[in-house]
């Protein structure tokens, strides 16, 4: 492996400008993906397609992901999806293990409370059909599962909805549906409604107070 990163040379990317963004006193989410990337997971290599893709976005100031269409059988919405479109000078996809990098979008539990044992979960299950990267919320109020191919979007969805995963929270029943995302409905939970809408045709304070 040729060591090109000065900051960190178990990586074989250089990231000169994603390497500013690890300075100063606050927290890098570069550092977090560097650790992902240089570690023995999975999805170590994706991660690493994902920090090239972002070194390139810097240095030519422009983005490389496109949308398309990734969705799991019987809903309309609920993926972000993400395809690179950087390619080198051949018009190969220059990070193919980077190729897809999908978002699922998922519901939160009531009242957004999250115990210990089901955040193990939730990361379990995201990191064995994801990258393992999650955001508590998104601006629609969903749970974020960034990073994962058209297969891994239907595997994890499929694990989250299903009961049998969460039946030792002493929850009957529970499990999650998908959030809001593309031609879907936004999750309620972020709607304001009249508030903001003219054509608001319902009350949605008086549901979400319900």
């Amino acid at each position: 492996m040729t060591k090109l990163n000065k900051n960190s040379p178990e990586l074989d990317i250089p990231t000169p400008n994603l390497d500013e963004l690890e300075k100063g006193p606050w927290p890098s989410y570069v550092s977090g993906l560097k650790r992902l990337a240089a570690s023995g997971a999975e999805q170590a290599k994706m991660m690493r397609g994902v920090l090239g893709t972002l070194e390139h976005s810097f240095v030519n100031r422009r983005g490389y992901w496109k949308g398309g269409t990734v969705g799991v059988i019987g809903y309309g919405g609920g993926v972000i999806p993400r395809f690179s479109e950087l390619k080198d000078d051949s018009g190969n996809t220059m990070f193919p293990d980077a190729l897809e990098f999908h978002t699922v979008r998922i519901q939160p539990p009531w009242g957004n409370h999250y115990s210990a044992n089901l955040l193990r979960k939730m990361c379990d299950v995201w990191e064995e059909t994801g990258t393992g990267l999650i955001a508590l919320h998104g601006q629609s109020g969903d749970i974020m599962f960034q990073g994962t191919d058209t297969d891994g979007v239907q595997s994890a969805f499929n694990k989250l909805n299903d009961t049998e995963t969460f039946k030792d929270l002493s929850v009957d029943g529970f499990c999650f549906d998908m959030g809001g995302a593309g031609p879907a409905v936004r999750t309620s939970v972020s709607c304001v409604g009249a508030a903001r809408c003219e054509q608001s045709c319902f009350d949605e304070g008086d549901l979400l107070q319900a």
